[in-house]
C-alpha cells in the first residue's frame, strides 16, 4: 500500500466545505511514487536523546504513551560518550527493535575557527581540516565496534569517507548514514549528491515547502528526515498539521519529534541533566500529539513495521 491508497482528510475539511470554503483537490502528481523496502511510507525519530539517562526516560514514556519509535538520534556526539554509555545506549535500544544513531565529530562550531560564530556562519559544522576528519572516523569505527549501526554525520567529504570504508568492509555493510539537518540540502540536485555519496537518510531543512518535497521526490527515493517540529536553532517551525501531507509528498520519510520553545543542550554534560530529561519526555508526548493528528485526519496508517531500518537500493558514486 502506498500513501495514496487511503487519502487523508484535510484540516477542517468537512466544514470549510460546507461554507464554500474547501481547498482545491489534491494533485495525484505530487503524490510521492517511492517508499520504505517494507512498503510503509514513514517512520519515527526522537532525536537529541543525549545518553543512557535520557534514552530511558524516552522509552518508559513511549510506552506510557503508546508512541512507535522506528530510531532514536543523539546529537552531542560519539567522543561525548564513555564506551560503558554508548553500550548502555546500544543495548537498550536492541531490546525494543529501535535503530540507535550517534553523532561523529568534531565538527566546525566547536573548532577553534572564528568564522562559525559570524553572522554568515562560516562552513557551519562541517569537518575543519584533517584532524577533524580524521576524529569523525575514529569515532565512526569506536561507535561500530560498540554495535552502533547508524552515524549521523555533518560534512559532505566524512559521509563520501565513511561510505568508501563500508564498501570496503571497514565498517559494517549493514551501517548506515544519516546526514545531519545543519547541513542539510535544499534542492532536488543536491538531495541527489548526498545520496549518492553514501546517505541512506537525508535531513532536510524544516522549512522546505510542499512543492519542493514533490521535487526532491522527482529524482531521488532516498528516504528523508523532517522535524515536524523544529528546535528554535533550525527555525522553530511546527508543522504537525502538514505531517499527512509531508508524508504523501515526501515519502518514505522519518517524522521526526523535536521541541521549539527549548534550551539547546549541545554539547550535553550533566550541567544539563534537568532539561536534557525534560525535553526527552516531551519531545515523546510532542510525537503523541503528532500521531494522534494523523490519526484523526486518516493517516495514521502504512507506517513501517517496527524494528525496520535499512533504507532499501539508493543510487552511489562509484567508489574507488
Amino acid at each position: 500500500m502506498t500513501s495514496s491508497d487511503s487519502p487523508a482528510r484535510r484540516p477542517g475539511e468537512p466544514a470549510l466545505t460546507a461554507l464554500g470554503l474547501g481547498a482545491p483537490a489534491a494533485d495525484p502528481a505530487d503524490t510521492s511514487p517511492h517508499a520504505f523496502p517494507d512498503g510503509g511510507t514513514w517512520r519515527t525519530e526522537v532525536p537529541s536523546v543525549e545518553g543512557p539517562e535520557a534514552l530511558s526516560v524516552v522509552l518508559k514514556e513511549s510506552s506510557r504513551l503508546d508512541v512507535p519509535i522506528h530510531r532514536i538520534s543523539q546529537g552531542s556526539g560519539i567522543w561525548m560518550l564513555s564506551d560503558a554509555e554508548i553500550t548502555e545506549m546500544v543495548e537498550g535500544c536492541a531490546e525494543r527493535g529501535i535503530e540507535l544513531c550517534l553523532f561523529t565529530g568534531p565538527r566546525g562550531s566547536w573548532d577553534t575557527g572564528a568564522s562559525t560564530r559570524t553572522d554568515s556562519g562560516g562552513a557551519g559544522l562541517r569537518a575543519r581540516g584533517h584532524d577533524a576528519l580524521a576524529g569523525c572516523v575514529e569515532d565512526a569505527l569506536r561507535a561500530s565496534e560498540l554495535g552502533v549501526r547508524c552515524l549521523l554525520v555533518a560534512d559532505e567529504g566524512v559521509l563520501w569517507t565513511l561510505h568508501r570504508l563500508r564498501t570496503r568492509g571497514v565498517l559494517p555493510a549493514d551501517t548506515t548514514f544519516k546526514v545531519s539537518a545543519l547541513i542539510g540540502p535544499v534542492n532536488p540536485a543536491s538531495f541527489a549528491v548526498h545520496e549518492r555519496l553514501g546517505a541512506d537518510s537525508i535531513n532536510i531543512p524544516s522549512d522546505l515547502t510542499l512543492a519542493h518535497f514533490t521535487e526532491i521526490r522527482r529524482v531521488s527515493g532516498a528516504p528523508m528526515d523532517l522535524y515536524i517540529e523544529a528546535p528554535d536553532d533550525l527555525g522553530g517551525y511546527v508543522r504537525m498539521y502538514e505531517a499527512a501531507e509531508l508524508i504523501r509528498r515526501g515519502a518514505p520519510i522519518y517524522l521526526k519529534f523535536g521541541l521549539s520553545r527549548a534550551p539547546g543542550i549541545y554539547p550535553y554534560g550533566a550541567h544539563l541533566r534537568d532539561v536534557a530529561l525534560d525535553t526527552a519526555r516531551e519531545r515523546v508526548r510532542r510525537g503523541r500529539l503528532a500521531l494522534d493528528l494523523l490519526a484523526r485526519h486518516g493517516a495514521g496508517t502504512n507506517m513501517s513495521p517496527l524494528g525496520s531500518r535499512l533504507p532499501g537500493p539508493l543510487h552511489r558514486f562509484t567508489s574507488d
